[in-house]
């Protein structure tokens, strides 16, 4: 098993915007006063190139799929939500809290990467689980370390633990379980996506250790990584607050390492932490203040992973 892939899919959006529907319980989000729709969307579009170009230059292959204007998909940028490839051929859909957000599953995406090459053997569908109100969004709710077998999980409204456990049992990941919150206006919330506050590489994981507010969840969480000899590299809450959680390693030509991440996420790092992770890999970062302001993702958000095995 592999942790880190050379293949990501990116979605590059053509009506991007803060989608209010997102907003109740993403408090990352924010309006921007005075901007128009479409300047909103042109500075979106504007970053995903120099971002997926930023990519390509270190020899990763980016397969960009343009949005379409129909159905509305605001979101849509953020496909690692609706979707997980995994090394055996199995493709994961996964049920998304916002309605709008579930048309962003398009089967014509699949049907791109398999015009790649890619090969798909097996779709595991969790999205019946809408229907119930249950909703688990894909690897922005889990975190796999492929190697070691194990998937990480806040849990939240977007995270259910039964789906989490069905999800472990089909696809052979041991669970680990935690809460982990935010302070919002004086109280503590739950952080909607795993991906915000954790990030797992090869041999380091960055995590914001003073979110997990239980202490017992927070030893065992640590213990988890240590175990597995990952150097443990913890961050700040107003560095979450600027995506330094929301980063993700990839491999590059040559198989070099990167850790890419947003700018403000490079910017929030302090000297001691871009050191530790340099050691692991070398650190590719893009400006994405729009996508973050309206968007409440980042730049792991915008990658899905491709693990599917090759014709």
């Amino acid at each position: 098993m592999r942790q880190t892939t050379n293949s990501i899919l990116m979605i590059r959006p053509v009506a991007f915007r803060m989608n209010e529907q997102t907003a109740v319980n993403n408090y990352y989000q924010k309006v921007i006063e005075g901007l128009l729709p479409a300047t909103v969307n042109a500075k979106a579009q504007q970053e995903f190139d120099v971002f997926v170009e930023k990519l390509r230059a270190v020899g990763v292959d980016v397969i960009v799929v343009d949005d379409t204007l129909n159905p509305d998909t605001p979101d849509s940028i953020f496909p690692n939500n609706w979707v997980s490839f995994h090394e055996n051929g199995d493709v994961a859909l996964y049920p998304m809290f916002a309605v709008n957000r579930r048309e962003e599953r398009r089967e014509e995406i699949l049907d791109t990467l398999e015009e790649k090459g890619f090969k798909i053997e097996n779709i595991v569908d969790y999205t019946s689980a809408e229907e119930d109100g249950f909703f688990l969004e894909g690897t922005g709710s889990l975190l796999l370390d492929r190697v070691n077998e194990k998937a990480y999980c806040a849990l939240s409204s977007r995270a259910d633990e039964e789906l989490f456990i069905e999800f472990c049992e089909d696809f052979d990941y041991a669970p680990v379980v935690f809460e982990a919150f935010h302070t919002v206006d004086g109280e503590r919330k739950l952080i909607y996506h795993t991906n915000v506050m954790m990030c797992l590489g090869e041999t380091f994981a960055v995590i914001c250790t003073d979110s997990i507010d239980d202490k017992k969840e927070r030893k065992m969480v640590l213990d988890n990584l240590k175990k597995d000899n990952k150097e443990v590299i913890t961050i700040t809450e107003a560095q979450v607050n600027n995506f330094a959680g929301n980063m993700l390693e990839v491999r590059g030509a040559d198989d070099k390492r990167y850790i890419v991440m947003s700018s403000a996420a490079h910017q929030s790092l302090t000297p001691k932490q871009i050191e530790q992770l340099e050691k692991h890999a070398a650190i590719l970062s893009s400006s994405l203040d729009t996508i973050e302001a309206c968007g409440g993702g980042s730049a792991r958000c915008m990658m899905a992973e491709i693990f599917l095995p090759k014709n």
